[in-house]
């Protein structure tokens, strides 16, 4: 069901730089900041900010604006849109919604579990309750879509986490789980289909990442990439990949979390397969590339550096763990936090890598970091951080 709402509100003007990080792990997921400001190796809490609720859903950064997600409530009802100031972490709006859709979660996760995501001029809000919002930059609701009143049964008893892409002009939802699985394109200016495909009927809570002129769809039965303006499908890797773990994107090929990593290049219509590497096994939080090389977080909280070309490891260096988030990067550095709440720093070119910043936040953060400005931006439960 859709309600479109009219205002007259003007929407604020904001002029997209290298500095936003408008989605799960930022760049077309890349998890790799094009700012040229890197956050340093020294880094101390700027602020702190208060959230009323659960959520582990990544903070998103447009412009001088933080944006973060949360619930609350007995059965985490009350969804939550959160707007800061990036420089001092003064509130500058709140909204909350009533979920429409199923609420129930597996206790670790929560229904504020998928970023949110921007276009720059507009925050698209997903739940695990398969509630839908789009907002102006200052809070204005644009319209609103419960799923779940489309397609009664695209729900997950453990909860849904796939995060929002917009790319493409269209912005992509993935509703996937073990009963009516589907992912959708929806015009990003009134919440209507585009259009809607199939999804294999298996529990999933990866997020799409974009590869050149396709999105690309992970699931247990591998990899596809589609048209984002007609959901036609380009190409298809059909060796399965992980639930968890999102694949990584190089300049060059695609890094799946599939029998270990699997690289693979996309082309006329099919996927070749470069190399693969079993031991090289990520754990919940996904691969990335930086520079010349590819970052893997095993499940025993160790990180591994590997070659591009083959997959071959560089160096391996234990992190305090355990971690349920994905790293990010800029520059040489990896950020990434733990479940305990050490905020870790990883400098990428130390001969055997080497951890040289930890910041204890002393909560519990599943969440994957946001970068912009020179600062980094991670969240709890209880509060939203800028680290710099």
């Amino acid at each position: 069901m859709i309600r479109t709402f009219l205002f007259s509100a003007i929407v604020a003007s904001t002029t997209l730089s290298h500095a936003d990080w408008l989605q799960f792990r930022g760049p077309g997921g890349s998890a790799v900041s094009t700012d040229a400001k890197v956050p340093g190796p020294d880094m101390k809490v700027a602020w702190q900010a208060d959230l009323p609720g659960r959520g582990l859903a990544s903070p998103i950064v447009v412009g001088d604006r933080v944006f973060v997600t949360c619930s609350s409530g007995p059965e985490q009802e009350n969804l939550h849109v959160f707007c800061f100031n990036a420089a001092d972490g003064s509130k500058r709006w709140e909204r909350v919604m009533r979920a429409t859709g199923r609420t129930m979660t597996q206790s670790k996760t929560s229904v504020a579990a998928s970023t949110p995501c921007s276009d720059g001029k507009s925050v698209f809000a997903l739940y695990s309750s398969n509630d839908l919002f789009a907002f102006d930059l200052d809070g204005n609701l644009q319209w609103l879509r419960g799923i779940t009143y489309d397609y009664a049964n695209a729900s997950n008893s453990l909860g849904m986490a796939s995060s929002l892409v917009l790319t493409g002009g269209t912005l992509i939802a993935q509703c996937e789980n073990d009963s009516e699985s589907i992912a959708l394109g929806i015009d990003p200016a009134n919440g209507v289909n585009r259009w809607k495909i199939e999804r294999p009927k298996a529990a999933n809570w990866t997020s799409a990442v974009v590869w050149k002129d396709t999105v690309a769809l992970q699931s247990s039965k591998g990899l596809i990439g589609i048209d984002p303006m007609t959901g036609t499908v380009q190409w298809n890797y059909t060796d399965g990949a992980a639930t968890i773990p999102s694949s990584a994107i190089g300049s060059d090929a695609i890094y799946i979390p599939s029998n270990g990593v699997t690289a693979v290049v996309p082309e006329d219509g099919s996927t070749t397969q470069l190399w693969r590497a079993s031991g090289l096994k990520p754990g919940t939080g996904s691969p990335l590339v930086l520079n010349d090389a590819l970052y893997v977080l095993n499940g025993a909280g160790v990180m591994i550096k590997a070659s591009l070309a083959n997959g071959d490891e560089a160096w391996k260096l234990r992190l305090s763990g355990p971690f349920s988030g994905s790293p990010v990067a800029a520059g040489k550095y990896l950020y990434i936090a733990s479940e305990r709440g050490a905020f870790q720093v990883v400098d990428t070119t130390a001969a055997e890598g080497e951890v040289v910043c930890t910041v204890e936040l002393k909560e519990t953060i599943l969440c994957t970091p946001a970068i912009s400005g020179g600062a980094v931006y991670v969240r709890s439960d209880g509060h939203l951080w800028k680290l710099q």
